[in-house]
């Protein structure tokens, strides 16, 4: 399965389980070229599919982050450029998107270095208090594929 076809996927469990699952309406092209600029960063395919669906969604207890605004916070972007630039702050190495704030692995990111044929990074976990640059492991080969895996373990839970 490609990360494309993957995040087909999850845009299919997210919108079949209204009970559990909620997103946001979308998010328009120039406000995900902006949230690039912000970051410095270019989102992969798989990823910006699910922004430009979504805005950002939630699978509890994960919270997509994406891109998206909100009335009180005005022009300003939240989402996965408003936490890669804050994580900077902290030690977030300039080439890591951050894509999910997690209680387990602290941070979900994305290796922009490592780039594959098809515009893909790995993902990988991120904690600021691990030594030698905060990297712990690799949880997925795209972003596609963490996302459908964190959907179905989270609207799908084993009996």
């Amino acid at each position: 399965m490609t990360p494309l076809e993957a995040s087909r996927q999850v845009i299919a469990l997210v919108r079949a389980d209204q009970d559990n699952a909620r997103h946001l309406d979308g998010c328009a092209p120039e406000l995900i070229a902006r949230a690039e600029r912000e970051m410095g960063l270019v989102f992969p395919p798989s990823y910006r599919l699910l922004i430009e669906e979504f805005g950002s969604w939630e699978v509890p207890p994960a919270e997509f982050l994406g891109v998206y605004r909100t009335k009180l916070g005005g022009d300003r972007l939240w989402g996965s450029a408003a936490q890669t630039v804050a994580a900077r702050a902290i030690g977030l190495p300039p080439e890591l998107m951050v894509v999910l704030l997690d209680d387990v692995w602290t941070f979900a990111v994305l290796d922009t270095s490592r780039p594959d044929q098809d515009g893909e990074y790995p993902v990988l976990t991120w904690n600021p208090g691990v030594l030698d640059g905060g990297l712990v492991e690799k949880i997925a080969d795209s972003y596609g594929e963490f996302a459908l895996a964190e959907c179905r373990r989270n609207l799908d839970p084993p009996t």
